[in-house]
């Protein structure tokens, strides 16, 4: 590393920097298709919860509100959402093997 500074006027500054990490950047970081899977079940299973999460709240707020036949549907769709999940966790657990 070099570092000039001309502190009597402040004109001039310059930084030069050695940066070696001890390793070499030409390596790929490709991920298998398992991985990619993988890391998409974990965004997919993450995703999905938080939309299950939504329409719970939802539909209770739905019933609070008087409107039952739309509060059975959303509670409907949280519960289907909660069939994703398990489906999508049996698949990465059999992924995993």
């Amino acid at each position: 590393m070099t570092h000039h500074n001309d502190h009597q006027n402040n004109a001039e500054h310059s930084h030069s920097h050695d940066h070696s990490h001890g390793h070499d950047h030409s390596h790929t970081h490709e991920l298998t298709f398992e991985q990619k899977l993988e890391k998409l079940f974990g965004h997919w299973i993450e995703h999905n919860d938080s939309h299950k999460d939504t329409f719970f709240t939802w539909a209770e707020r739905a019933g609070q509100a008087g409107l039952l036949e739309i509060e059975e549907k959303i509670e409907k769709a949280g519960q289907l959402s909660e069939d994703v999940t398990r489906q999508l966790k049996d698949a990465l657990k059999m992924l995993k093997g």
